[in-house]
């Protein structure tokens, strides 16, 4: 395996915090980008609100794995919290993008963060699972991620193999969708969301971050990359799964009008948005899902902390 020095953005998020470890496992050097003070010498500090980053400090960069970003699901959007979101995507993509198009010679790849959000909140259902040359969705996700995508622009025209990780729900124990839903259901008050139809693309945290090995080696993929399971699900499926999983009841529903009331906006492009897609890409570049199926990722998550 070719070591290569790595840059991390987001590296104390769900995935990122995941990610670190493995890639130092790999044998990478990895140094990751920090807001605050840096505390070691693997740290570099840089303002993506105020466009601060020093280009000398990413000199010898091989890839960057650009994950930061504030929490879609974590609050309530209100106007102000949904500038937050795009700007905390866009602003900071932007910068390194540009940033990493001045460097000679230039990393190798940038695998720059996105979201199915793309897609809208209706996309494949009865047609069948959507891949990643499906059109962008409408909606303030859709043109938020189509922005965010964008953003990567300078870097793709520098020459550097850009990677957009177009992810799904990422499942852990450790925090998430799973981590918030997890209290209730092992107290046996756990349910479907609205009608329980929508459909789920999601991802394994463990396959989340194998995927991303993968495609900072295989120099052949570039683009829109959809970070799914092969096997998408209902709502009301997971709820099923999630229940049997904890062998605790699940007969509980919360009404799509609870959901807006206490979401808002969030409750229909987030957690009632109905998103059936293919790992197309993943496939064809020969990864092997460790959980490709529900029971299987939650059997593993619930006993081993996947």
């Amino acid at each position: 395996m070719v070591t290569m020095r790595i840059v991390v953005t987001g590296a104390s998020g769900l995935i990122g915090s995941a990610l670190v470890p493995a890639l130092h496992g790999d044998g990478h050097t990895v140094t990751t980008l920090v807001r605050r003070t840096p505390r070691t010498g693997g740290e570099i500090q840089w303002d993506p609100a105020a466009g601060r980053l020093d280009p000398a400090a990413l000199a010898g960069t091989d890839a960057v794995v650009h994950l930061a970003g504030a929490g879609i699901g974590d609050r309530r959007w209100t106007d102000d919290y949904k500038r937050l979101l795009r700007d905390s995507r866009i602003a900071g993509t932007d910068l390194l993008a540009r940033t990493l198009a001045t460097l000679t010679p230039p990393p190798q790849a940038f695998l720059s963060g996105s979201a199915v959000g793309w897609y809208g909140t209706s996309a494949g259902g009865d047609a069948g699972p959507l891949d990643e040359n499906a059109p962008a969705g409408a909606g303030f996700l859709a043109r938020l991620v189509e922005d965010w995508e964008a953003a990567a622009t300078p870097a793709r025209e520098a020459g550097i193999r850009v990677v957009t990780l177009r992810t799904g729900v990422v499942l852990s124990r450790h925090g998430g969708s799973l981590g918030r839903q997890l209290p209730l259901f092992r107290l046996g008050l756990g349910g479907r969301l609205g009608s329980g139809r929508q459909w789920l693309s999601w991802i394994s945290c463990t396959d989340h971050v194998a995927a991303l090995r993968l495609l900072l080696a295989d120099d052949s993929v570039a683009g829109p990359v959809n970070l799914v399971a092969p096997e998408p699900v209902t709502n009301a499926a997971f709820t099923a799964a999630l229940a049997s999983a904890l062998h605790r009841p699940a007969f509980a529903a919360v009404p799509r009008l609870a959901l807006r009331a206490a979401l808002g906006e969030f409750a229909d492009e987030g957690v009632l948005a109905s998103q059936r897609l293919a790992p197309a890409v993943l496939t064809a570049a020969g990864f092997r899902f460790t959980h490709p199926d529900i029971d299987t990722a939650l059997r593993a998550i619930l006993t081993d902390g996947a």
